[in-house]
C-alpha cells in the first residue's frame, strides 16, 4: 500500500512555497513554526525526496520541491471546492481572493469595494492585479476565488458570468488634428499613428480585434506597459491610442491632458466578466460580485 501525504502537509508545504518563509507561512497556516517545519519533514519522508534546499540562507526549493507545488495546488484546491461547496456559510462571509486586471482594477475597484463591504459586512477580499493569463493560472490553481476579466479570453474549466461592454474610446493629444473629431469612426483610425500597451495585455488584442485592426503594421511599433505610460506617450505627441470607457468616466483621459472622442455606433468594445472554477461553489458569490460590479460599470457608463 501506498503511503500518502495528508492534506495537512500539502496545506503547509504550499503556504511554504507561496510565503517563502517558515515564519510566514506558519502565521498563515495559524500553527508554530515548529510544527509546520515538522509537518514538512514528514512530507518529505512520505515521498521519499528532499522539498526544501537547506544549504543556502536564501529560501529555495528543490527541483522536486518545484514538481510537488505545481502538482499539489490543484489537488488541495480541488479538496477545498468539495468542502467548500457542502457548507452551508452565507455568501461572502469570510475570505474571498478576487483577481483584476490592470485596465480594469483602478476604475472599478474603488467604487465597487466599498458597496461590497457595505452589503457583506464579514467579507474578508484578498484583491490581486495582474495580467489575464497569470490570473487564469491562478484561478485554475485555486490560488483565486474568482477573476474581473475582459472577453473573449479562453479560461479552462472557468465559469463565467458577464458584467457588461466597456466601449472604447480614442484618445490623442489635444494639439492633434483629429483631436477636433467630436466622434472617431473605424475608417477615421487609418488617419491616427495608434500607441497600444505591450504583447500580453488583453487590451491591446481587445482593442486590434474590436477595430478590426488586423494588419500589424497599423499600430506604431512602441508597446507600453501599463495605461500610465501609454497616456504619457500619447499627451507628449507620440501618437494617438484607444481607452476604454471605463478609464475615461473615472477621469483617466482628463487626468492625463488627453483630448477623447467615442466612437460612432456600433462603437467597438470588449466585454467585461468574472470568471470563477466550475464546481468551486462560489456560483452565488459570484454573481453577488458581478451584480455590484455591474452596477457600478452602469453608474460609470451614465456619467
Amino acid at each position: 500500500m501506498v503511503i500518502l501525504p495528508t492534506l495537512r502537509q500539502l496545506q503547509f508545504f504550499l503556504a511554504l512555497a507561496r510565503r517563502k518563509s517558515f515564519s510566514k507561512a506558519a502565521e498563515d497556516c495559524l500553527v508554530s513554526q515548529s510544527t509546520l517545519s515538522s509537518a514538512i519533514k514528514e512530507l518529505e519522508g512520505v515521498l521519499g525526496a528532499q522539498l526544501v534546499d537547506r544549504s543556502t540562507r536564501a529560501f529555495a526549493l528543490t527541483p522536486a520541491g518545484e514538481e510537488t507545488a505545481e502538482r499539489a495546488a490543484p489537488i488541495l484546491a480541488m479538496v477545498e471546492d468539495l468542502a467548500r461547496s457542502a457548507t452551508t456559510r452565507r455568501p461572502l462571509d469570510g475570505p474571498f481572493h478576487l483577481g483584476v486586471i490592470p485596465t480594469i482594477a483602478p476604475f472599478l475597484l474603488p467604487k465597487a469595494a466599498p458597496k461590497l463591504k457595505k452589503a457583506y459586512p464579514n467579507l474578508e477580499l484578498f484583491l490581486r492585479e495582474d495580467l489575464t493569463a497569470n490570473l487564469a493560472e491562478r484561478l485554475s490553481a485555486g490560488l483565486l476565488d474568482a477573476a474581473v476579466l475582459a472577453f473573449p479570453y479562453d479560461v479552462p474549466g472557468a465559469d463565467i458570468i458577464e458584467i457588461g461592454d466597456d466601449p472604447f474610446w480614442f484618445a490623442c493629444a489635444p494639439g492633434n488634428p483629429l483631436a477636433q473629431e467630436k466622434t472617431m469612426t473605424l475608417a477615421g483610425l487609418k488617419q491616427a499613428s495608434l500607441l497600444l500597451l505591450e504583447d500580453g495585455h488583453c487590451l491591446r488584442d481587445h482593442a486590434l480585434a474590436a477595430c478590426r485592426l488586423r494588419d500589424p503594421g497599423v499600430a506604431a511599433t512602441f508597446g507600453a506597459t501599463s495605461l500610465f505610460t501609454l497616456a504619457q506617450m500619447v499627451q507628449s505627441g507620440l501618437g494617438a491610442t484607444l481607452l476604454p470607457e471605463m478609464a475615461v468616466k473615472a477621469g483617466f483621459a482628463k487626468s492625463a491632458g488627453l483630448a477623447v472622442a467615442p466612437f460612432a455606433a456600433p462603437a467597438p468594445s470588449r466585454r467585461i466578466g468574472l470568471a470563477w472554477r466550475k464546481g468551486s461553489g462560489r456560483r452565488e458569490e459570484a454573481e453577488a460580485i458581478a451584480k455590484i460590479l455591474s452596477g457600478v460599470l452602469a453608474d460609470n457608463r451614465a456619467k
